[in-house]
């Protein structure tokens, strides 16, 4: 019988973006940019994913370059695919702080199985992209960054959630990570199609870290507390 792993694979696997994008805007695919990407997410989710259980969904904004953009695993940096999850990329080594914080959360919940036996996390953009600032470098570039990109992308996103819940959801209740933006966009797809009974609101861990550090243990009890609370256990 396919798991949830399987198909999660699949879906991996599959990912392409054909569309015309803004100027100075690239889509960023792991699994093409990254020859283990694909490898070592597989034995991820074989790891922790191999059952038919339903899951409840986490969705973040996109993908960010030294996360999932390398790992192919959201809000999973090397060092913490390493330390927490036993798996390892092979010369890359990269330190995001959006994954401190949601291992920090995985910890406190119970640890990765248990974690990863009630949750699956991805983006509501499935892939990732990236600016050429005026340094010449290329940064970070979240899709409501520009309505341009975000009208483009609309029909593939929406697609991406539904395919994400065809994996094996629970649409019962649908956490949303970033409590701006993110949040309105996903809430005014979530009235349109009906996807989930309701969409719940969890600050990013970017912000956390960047402008709440101090605040960060209370951050971790509030995201347990609200994702135990709001799951049939």
């Amino acid at each position: 019988m396919e798991t949830f792993a399987e198909r999660v694979i699949a879906f991996n696997s599959s990912l392409e973006l054909d569309l015309a994008l803004p100027d100075g805007i690239r889509v960023m695919n792991p699994f093409e940019e990254n020859a283990e990407a694909l490898e070592v997410s597989s034995a991820f989710y074989r790891k922790y994913y191999s059952d038919n259980r339903k899951r409840h969904l986490i969705l973040g904004i996109n993908p960010g370059r030294f996360g999932a953009g390398v790992t192919g695993i959201p809000f999973t940096d090397t060092k913490r695919l390493e330390e927490k999850c036993g798996l390892h990329i092979r010369g890359i080594s990269t330190h995001e702080p959006s994954s401190v914080f949601v291992y920090e959360v995985i910890d406190a919940y119970g640890g990765p199985e248990r974690f990863y036996g009630d949750f699956y996390i991805n983006s509501i953009s499935p892939l990732g992209f990236v600016k050429t600032n005026e340094k010449g470098r290329e940064v970070n570039f979240n899709y409501y960054d520009s309505r341009e990109l975000q009208e483009a992308l609309y029909d593939y996103m929406l697609q991406s959630v539904k395919t994400h819940i065809s994996l094996g959801i629970d649409t019962d209740v649908c956490f949303c990570l970033g409590s701006g933006k993110n949040f309105q966009f996903l809430q005014q797809l979530n009235a349109s199609h009906k996807l989930f009974d309701k969409v719940i609101a969890l600050d990013h861990p970017r912000f956390v870290m960047q402008y709440r550090s101090k605040q960060k243990p209370e951050y971790v009890r509030t995201f347990v507390k609200t994702l135990r609370e709001n799951i049939a256990i």
